[in-house]
């Protein structure tokens, strides 16, 4: 219950005294590409997931978000940015879970926590709603029935 009101004064802080702007960092893809996270199309929602391969709510936010995104997006167009939290000694497992999930996201990572850091991220998971070159929305840590906020939050974009 505490998780959820701190969740909730988290949101209405965000959303009431500012709209963050994405950060001018790079972090890397896994075909060893680098992505600068300021320069990503946000002219529809981009959903930003902060995870690692040994946190278990995120295996769970992001299986549970695969298993609703294809009618998801019939519903509003979107994009998810999975970014990988995990250090040098856990980063070889990323692709290997990546591939066993199926996952449709791209995936980004951020081993030396660059963009973690630039966003205040604490916790993981860790979730960021991007549009429009700003941050809409976060949400701290997953519980069942997070994820149907989060598509209510994408759509609400499409009304601003």
């Amino acid at each position: 219950m505490m998780r959820k009101i701190l969740s909730l004064v988290l949101v209405l802080f965000l959303h009431f005294f500012y709209a963050q702007k994405v950060p001018n960092v790079s972090v890397i893809n896994l075909n060893n590409e680098k992505v600068n996270v300021s320069e990503i199309d946000s002219s529809s929602p981009v959903v930003l997931t902060f995870w690692a391969t040994w946190c278990l709510p995120c295996m769970e936010e992001l299986n549970t978000i695969n298993e609703k995104y294809e009618d998801w997006q019939k519903e509003a167009r979107f994009t998810i940015y999975a970014v990988s939290t995990d250090d040098a000694r856990t980063a070889s497992k990323v692709k290997t879970v990546v591939k066993s999930k199926g996952w449709p996201y791209t995936i980004l990572l951020d081993s030396n926590q660059t963009l973690k850091r630039a966003l205040n991220v604490n916790s993981i998971p860790y979730l960021v709603l991007l549009h429009k070159g700003k941050i809409v929305y976060s949400h701290v840590g997953y519980s069942s029935g997070d994820e149907d906020e989060l598509i209510a939050k994408i759509k609400d974009c499409y009304k601003n």
